[in-house]
């Protein structure tokens, strides 16, 4: 210890002691409580005449710390009166009580005043009258954070002299000396609050009673991405965030590619033993979309869409938008143009549509954005369409990419509305892909809804790295389709399977039906996409979960009905699946169909048969860590190390690491906590 710490030791030792002797003065109380009832009424009318800014600027931090050392250079003199010390506490508890109105304000009021009534302020001070006559009662002792020996000096100081801090105080920071080495901790963004739509899973049907199952593919990632950032964070997801379909279709899987973009994509279909139930089976129908070489792409004008309202004031929000946009920037070529669009309170105009090559420009309109106002959603939505139809190009891919956190709260709420609007902008070749951002406050099934009726995929961004991947990595994926409208198809054969269930798709089946009436939307693929999906099913004389009606006649393919050539085949089918599409901008769909035997016989070198099962083997392990996650209904006794196990055993070839990434967030959820 220097001599200098040893001499204000000295001298912090010498302050204490006299500050104990010295004798109350009798008037010290009445002087301490109308000084406190005067700077009450200098404070209140400074605050109330004076503008008070944005929500950050109201935290009790400079007015506490000046005060704080102010009292500190007081208690620092060899002679210190009591009753000056009485008068400066009543002062400070009077001050803290009044920035106390002032820190509960929500941070969604930002920009707006805080009217006081009259009311409020008289009953503001009659506490702090009650406070200054409490406080002037006792002789108080300095409230300092420490280190070292001066902690010990000062707990012996001040040993049975403390009295518990008023009920303001407890509620504020108190003014401290931080060491050099602490660091702020910044607090975690409130967790389960965020909006999903809750959907029943798929159940299990009786072939006898039902056996076809129709549905839309779905190519949206969002699910996967927002159960990450949960798991990363220690918890488990809510229930409602996991769609299993979207976690599968996370992940690019290696099937075979179509020769040819006249068929966009190559159908694959493969049947193994399910893992979590002895007996049943899985069938897994793989599709791969073709590949478009650069020289392919048609020209792309995009109209950027960003939500600047309040909601999104946050790091994972407005800031990584538009570092996200200025990755996909990247990927235009020079001739590609983008139009930039926002909305907060009203909506407006940043950028007439612009040539991609002129990327200063367009980057330093996306840098003047800020945040604030309110959430005038469905008005921006119409304004972006409105610079997309002025920019319309007939064999262009014109889109609208929409920004947001989802939080529409001015203008068209109403998600029939913004549906309907959507779907009649689709229908005139103008598409809308959704990025979501942020959590706490996260929208979901609002920005669902407008994805899947605009011909666009629905992505959630809540890191850097996941913009790379969704507007770099897999651009081309999603801004240009090469297949629309695309339905499957399955019928059961009840010769062979007694019941099954499609895992995941809940929020895209259509009915039996809707397959055949080109009239009705299903989801689209992208050049280089892959689409999986897979149903469990029990053959039949397996344990079926739901028992026979006593009374049922027997429904069986005969050879009689057949045909005496293909009757025998007919009966040993597990299903037959069909799938409908359309070419980009064709009004009529085209078919595709495919038997599927108990053989794999998807082609007949075992290699690439074997190539094929890795992929499946990964799908399956994905498909059943989310029905964990979902609470497990179907999957028995499996477990989280089950799912660990096949993963790894599966992960092939992994060169963005997004496999090795999902092993470890099931290592994660192994350790979760629920919400």
């Amino acid at each position: 210890m220097t001599d200098k710490q040893n001499a204000a030791d000295a001298a912090l030792t010498r302050a204490l002691a006299d500050a104990q002797d010295t004798p109350v003065d009798a008037g010290a109380k009445a002087r301490a409580i109308d000084a406190a009832l005067m700077e009450f009424d200098r404070v209140q009318k400074k605050n109330t005449e004076s503008h008070q800014g944005f929500w950050q600027r109201w935290r009790p931090t400079g007015t506490l710390t000046t005060l704080g050392h102010s009292i500190m250079e007081l208690f620092q003199r060899k002679w210190l009166y009591s009753g000056i010390a009485a008068a400066s506490v009543a002062v400070l508890t009077v001050m803290v009580a009044q920035q106390m109105q002032h820190t509960v304000v929500a941070p969604e009021l930002d920009g707006a005043q805080v009217p006081q009534l009259n009311g409020e302020r008289r009953l503001a001070k009659k506490e702090a009258l009650e406070l200054a006559e409490s406080e002037a009662d006792y002789t108080p002792t300095e409230e300092v954070i420490v280190t070292g020996a001066r902690l010990a000096l000062a707990k012996e100081k001040g040993k049975g002299k403390e009295k518990p801090a008023s009920p303001v105080a407890q509620q504020l920071p108190a003014a401290s000396v931080v060491a050099s080495d602490s660091f702020i901790e910044i607090p975690s963004q409130p967790q389960g609050r965020d909006d999903f739509e809750h959907v029943d899973e798929n159940p299990v049907k009786r072939v006898v009673d039902s056996p076809v199952s129709t549905f839309s593919i779905d190519v949206d990632t969002a699910s996967y991405s927002f159960v990450r950032r949960q798991l990363n964070q220690g918890v488990l997801p809510q229930k409602d965030a996991v769609r299993v379909e979207e976690l599968v279709n996370y992940f690019d899987y290696d099937y075979p590619l179509p020769s040819t973009k006249d068929t966009p994509f190559s159908t694959n279909v493969i049947v193994s033993d399910s893992p979590w139930t002895a007996g049943n089976k899985l069938m897994h129908i793989g599709i791969k979309g073709y590949q478009l070489s650069a020289a392919q792409k048609p020209k792309t004008n995009l109209v950027f869409l960003l939500d600047v309202s309040g909601s999104m004031n946050a790091p994972d929000k407005l800031p990584l938008v538009k570092q996200s946009m200025e990755l996909l920037l990247s990927q235009l070529q020079p001739d590609d143009t983008v139009a930039i669009a926002v909305y907060a309170g009203a909506a407006g105009t940043v950028l007439e549509p612009t040539a991609a090559k002129d990327k200063q420009k367009i980057l330093t309109a996306l840098n003047q954005l800020s945040a604030g106002g309110s959430t005038a959603g469905a008005q921006g939505i119409k304004l972006a369409y409105q610079l997309a139809a002025a920019n319309f190009e007939q064999g262009a891919v014109n889109r609208v990419i929409l920004a947001t956190d989802g939080d529409f709260n001015v203008g068209i709420t109403n998600r029939e509305e913004l549906k309907g609007f959507v779907e009649r902008e689709r229908n005139k070749g103008i598409y809308l892909s959704v990025l979501g951002f942020g959590q706490g406050n996260y929208h979901d099934h609002l920005m669902q809804t407008l994805a899947q009726n605009g011909n666009g995929v629905a992505a959630y961004i809540d890191t850097l790295s996941e913009a790379q991947k969704v507007l770099v990595t897999e651009a081309t994926r999603n801004l240009f389709p090469i297949a629309q409208d695309v339905k499957i198809q399955v019928e059961f054969n009840p010769n062979t399977v007694q019941e099954y269930r499609l895992i995941g798709y809940e929020t895209r089946a259509l009915a039996r039906e809707d397959f055949n009436n080109d009239k009705v939307d299903a989801g689209d693929i992208g050049a280089g996409h892959s689409v999986t999906a897979i149903y469990e099913f029990t053959p039949l004389g397996g344990k079926a979960l739901i028992d026979s009606p006593r009374y049922t006649p027997k429904n069986a393919v005969t050879e009689v009905e057949a045909g005496p050539d293909q009757g025998n085949l007919l009966n040993s089918e597990y299903a037959f699946v069909k799938l409908r599409y359309k070419l980009p901008g064709a009004a009529e769909s085209r078919l595709l169909e495919q038997p599927v035997p108990p053989v794999n016989t998807i082609n007949a070198r075992t290699r690439v048969a074997a190539w094929v099962q890795r992929e499946t083997d990964f799908a399956t392990a994905v498909a059943g860590f989310a029905q964990l996650l979902k609470g497990g209904k179907y999957t028995g006794d499996w477990s989280y190390d089950d799912a660990l196990a096949l993963a790894q055993a599966s992960k092939g070839a992994d060169p963005y690491g997004y496999r090795t990434e999902f092993v470890q967030l099931v290592r994660k959820a192994k350790m979760a906590q629920g919400l």
